[in-house]
């Protein structure tokens, strides 16, 4: 299972306090991109390795983790990633 996966390789690289990840894909079943089989994900993440980040540093230390998994078995990533400080706060 994709989500699985992403779940095993965002734990190795990032070390998350908190990890959720939402398929969201059943509600794209007619988009064009879910033709390429490609699913559609929503991840939370809370981690130290954030700190000190910008927002797009974040997220290319996400891309980079998930790897070639964002060229076949994901075809769009909504990310919430925080550090366990920001996510006190909210």
């Amino acid at each position: 299972m994709i989500s699985e996966s992403i779940k095993q390789k965002l734990n190795a690289a990032l070390s998350p306090e908190l990890l959720e990840v939402l398929d969201n894909s059943a509600a794209h079943a007619g988009h064009a991109g879910a033709k390429s089989g490609g699913g559609h994900y929503h991840v939370t993440l809370v981690s130290n390795a954030f700190e000190g980040k910008s927002l797009v540093q974040r997220h290319q230390l996400i891309y980079q983790a998930l790897g070639d998994m964002m060229k076949q078995d994901i075809h769009a990533l909504g990310i919430n990633a925080l550090t366990p400080l920001e996510n006190s706060q909210r």
